[in-house]
């Protein structure tokens, strides 16, 4: 597997702290969206939050990402609690892919490294070999009109991985792909992450996901962390399938989906 620091230079994450967040209050159209959310992300620690539509997960990224402001309540990523420095030290994939239209899949995927000055040229040479892990050899040179939706989203997760920030929020990011390729992905960015560890949130309806992803994770509701598990699975050697079959496995999904009522 290429080296995602190999592609950025290994440009040293700024984040000297994890995520916090501190009796977070956020209302939206008159409704209380997140409620006294209190959260602490160590360093380097993978942590999931499940919850049903409208539990206030995408919410919680956006006031992370310093894209949008508590009613009450503090963030902080870092040590820091300003918007803009909050956001220079994240990468937020959102739902939505956010492609430019008038950019090939190559030309938007290597995006962050031409913002950081690297000659467009070279950063195309140093991208392109990631396409083939991710399922997208063949369509370097297509604009996201001619991409499917799949693709359209793994063209995106490859952006927000350029991006070399210490931070990822992830929303969704593999909610489109077939469970095969879904699968693919979820160990590609396993693998990647144990090679070039990152703090990282996580948003997902898929429980497994966020099992096999994560050393934490968090079920929304209500506004309000109800329930917090702790995943603590032994990996070494094993495939996905023999972790999601696992008897630890299945009683951590039966939890988490208690928990979600």
């Amino acid at each position: 597997m290429q080296s995602i620091a190999e592609v950025t230079d290994a440009r040293s994450p700024i984040a000297v702290a994890g995520v916090v967040l501190d009796r977070v209050m956020r209302m939206l159209g008159g409704k209380r969206v997140l409620d006294g959310v209190d959260l602490h992300v160590r360093l380097r620690e993978r942590v999931g939050i499940v919850g049903r539509s409208g539990a206030g997960k995408s919410t919680l990224l956006s006031l992370v990402a310093g894209l949008d402001e508590t009613d009450d309540g503090t963030v902080s990523v870092g040590g820091e609690t300003a918007a803009e420095a909050r956001l220079a030290q994240c990468a937020l994939m959102p739902q939505r892919d956010c492609l430019l239209p008038w950019r090939t899949a190559l030309d938007n995927a290597c995006l962050a490294l031409v913002n950081d000055g690297l000659p467009r040229n070279e950063a195309r040479r140093r991208t392109e070999p990631l396409f083939e892990r991710l399922g997208l050899a063949g369509a370097e040179w297509l604009r996201p009109a001619q991409l499917s939706f799949g693709m359209r989203q793994r063209v995106a997760f490859l952006r927000t991985l350029l991006a070399g920030k210490e931070v990822l929020l992830l929303d969704e990011p593999f909610g489109a792909l077939d469970a095969i390729t879904r699968g693919e992905l979820q160990e590609w960015l396993a693998a990647a992450l144990d090679t070039e560890p990152r703090t990282l949130l996580l948003v997902t309806h898929d429980i497994e996901e966020a099992l096999l992803l994560c050393d934490r994770v968090l079920v929304l509701d209500g506004g309000r962390i109800v329930s917090e598990l702790d995943v603590r699975l032994p990996r070494d050697g094993r495939t996905r399938r023999e972790l999601v079959t696992s008897p630890a496995f299945v009683a951590l999904r039966e939890l988490t989906l208690e928990a979600l009522g």
